[in-house]
């Protein structure tokens, strides 16, 4: 057994919006891997569309650069608590980590997260403190917040002996003593080759753990992970070595590393190197890599349950089929079952319905992503509201529990303490940082956390930030009580007109325009009763009643109320269903009819079976 000394492998973790991806550019700048006249722009590594939309990562990444004649090979990962599975299954592949912490924020849920997996899988973590820039950093606060973290989560002393950085990602400056004024990240640098150990070489024939997948519409499938032992070349046979235990032979096509945003193709790569390599057109993440002379199986990647569960059907909708390319059961199926190859954190199931699947998550914007990527790619397809999964220990009903981070202004406390005490949520802490912000802790069950994101915006006005972390298993809460009013409902289809909606408006507030196409059962708006509302937004005006009077014409609308994909799944109730096409997301009734819901409503006030 040896070491690679020219090779660092190190992953970035954080909780979201501490600033990975602007340390990688700055990283990836200065090292200059990229021309002097080469325009890359910012958030390099979020090439994605919704990543930058967003404004977080979303997909573990891997990019490489080289200082002073070692290969450093950088792996970005997500840092919100949704998409925690990318960096389980991602983190394996280093063998150090940089531990990034807001200058204000301080360790959050997510950062305790990350850096348990990281002492579990033995990582040697250099922190970094960002954004020591910003105004209102109280930078010898937050190192002490983090090192009662560590002492809090450290399996053993040594890991108690971390070094720390000081830096500022957005300005491309680290420095080791706040003292000293930064000039560039170089200090970074040199921390990395100090502190990193180089990847540790077993001797043996090749040996690679699938962390990553990657698809070309000409090379197909590309398998990225680290090569544990041995190398590998292009036109080696290999043997893939899969869940089920079976082992397939391969013929390895083409080998790639990283250098900056691109994969060059090299024609060998060793133990120690982050690989990618194509000719294997059945392997899966967790699968193992291996020469047919000693096919050895590594352990597959652990990733935590889901906590979340929601049904995709095929569109029942009067508008099926009109505005998506893919609205079948068969491509609804194959697309979600497509997703479980790089998606490790889901899972899908068929249910009794033929053209019903539920698909369980991390959390509501886990699901909410998948579907957003699955509307833009043509897909036309029904969700429903999301739940929380529980489960049975030793005859008791389970259910999961998060820890919820608020951090808003001292006025917002009482609209906000009173909205979750109905969610069945436990203040545990509270902090007041004396500028008027405060800090609330709750524990709380994720049912409760279901559609509280738009509450907490209005009771915020915008002034604060929420975040969650899976906390465990608790025994049942009980049942929760919606306290959303009624919807209105369109009565009947044809196209909204002004004068309709304007008699709706008058019943509460509306989702819809006038020339808006709508059906029967479709959802157009929200009344202040507990009711629905059945209403006709496609009525005109009789023509025997116009008046010579232009004021009486003009009628004037307040704009309608649009509700985006998050908030539309975080609106609807049990009963309501939210269709997604390529070019709307609209809200519906399960039951279209009102004969239909009112036949539901009275054999469900009988105890009868629907």
């Amino acid at each position: 057994m040896h070491y690679r000394k020219d090779i660092r492998n190190i992953a970035i973790i954080a909780h979201v919006d501490h600033g990975k991806t602007t340390l990688v550019d700055a990283m990836l700048k200065q090292s200059h891997v990229f021309r002097d006249n080469q325009q890359v722009g910012e958030l390099i590594m979020d090439h994605n569309a919704l990543e930058r939309e967003k404004g977080i990562t979303i997909m573990a990444k891997n990019t490489a650069i080289l200082y002073r004649g070692v290969k450093i090979n950088i792996i970005d990962t997500p840092g919100h608590a949704d998409f925690s599975g990318e960096v389980e299954r991602v983190i394996s592949m280093a063998d150090g980590c940089l531990l990034l912490i807001d200058s204000v924020e301080g360790p959050m849920p997510q950062t305790k997260f990350v850096l348990r997996q990281a002492f579990e899988k033995g990582l040697r973590p250099i922190v970094v403190i960002n954004k020591i820039d910003r105004s209102n950093s109280r930078v010898a606060e937050v190192l002490n917040l983090t090192q009662d973290l560590f002492l809090e989560l450290a399996a053993n002393s040594d890991q108690l002996d971390f070094q720390v950085l000081y830096a500022s990602a957005k300005q491309g400056t680290a420095v080791t003593e706040l003292s000293t004024p930064g000039s560039d990240i170089t200090p970074l640098f040199e921390r990395i080759l100090e502190e990193v150990p180089p990847p540790q070489i077993e001797d043996g024939p090749f040996q690679m753990l699938v962390s990553n997948l990657d698809y070309d519409s000409h090379k197909g499938k590309i398998a990225i992970g680290r090569i544990r032992r041995g190398k590998v070349a292009p036109h080696d046979p290999v043997v893939c070595l899969g869940a089920d235990g079976s082992a397939v032979r391969y013929e390895i096509s083409q080998v790639f590393t990283h250098l900056g945003l691109a994969r060059l193709e090299v024609p060998v790569a060793e133990a120690g190197d982050i690989a990618a390599v194509t000719g294997l057109d059945k392997v899966n993440i967790g699968d193992t890599i291996a020469s047919p002379e000693q096919p050895e199986a590594l352990p597959r990647i652990e990733i935590g349950e889901p906590t979340v569960e929601m049904t995709f059907g095929v569109n029942t909708s009067p508008f099926a089929g009109r505005e998506g390319r893919f609205s079948t059961t068969r491509q609804l199926r194959e697309r979600l079952y497509k997703e479980l190859e790089t998606n490790l954190s889901l899972r899908v199931q068929d249910t009794d319905s033929p053209d019903t699947f539920l698909v369980k998550g991390r959390g509501e914007l886990h699901l909410a992503i998948l579907i957003e990527t699955m509307r833009r790619e043509g897909y036309e397809f029904e969700v429903s509201k999301p739940e929380a999964i529980t489960k049975t220990v030793n005859g008791q009903l389970m259910e999961p529990m998060e820890s919820l981070i608020i951090d808003t202004r001292e006025e917002h406390i009482g609209v906000l303490t009173g909205l979750l005490s109905k969610r069945q949520a436990q203040l545990a802490n509270m902090g007041n940082n004396g500028q008027g912000g405060v800090r609330l802790e709750f524990r709380i069950p994720t049912k409760g956390l279901i559609g509280f994101r738009g509450d907490f915006l209005i009771a915020t006005r915008g002034e604060g930030i929420m975040n969650t972390i899976f906390l465990g298993y608790e025994p049942w809460h009980g049942d929760m009580v919606s306290s959303r009013s009624g919807v209105l409902v369109a009565s009947e289809a044809g196209v909204a007109v002004t004068y309709g909606l304007n008699n709706a408006q008058g019943r509460g507030l509306t989702f819809v325009e006038p020339g808006t196409s709508a059906y029967e059962g479709m959802i157009v708006g929200l009344n202040p009763r507990s009711q629905d509302i059945a209403i006709n937004i496609c009525k005109e005006k009789k023509k025997t009643n116009v008046r010579s009077s232009t004021s009486d014409i003009a009628i004037k609308l307040t704009p309608p109320v649009k509700l985006s994909l998050e908030q539309a799944i975080d609106f609807i109730n049990e009963d309501e269903l939210v269709e997604v096409t390529p070019e709307n997301v609209r809200l519906r009734k399960k039951l279209l009819t009102e004969t239909q819901r009112l036949r539901h409503l009275s054999q469900a006030r009988r105890g009868l079976k629907p």
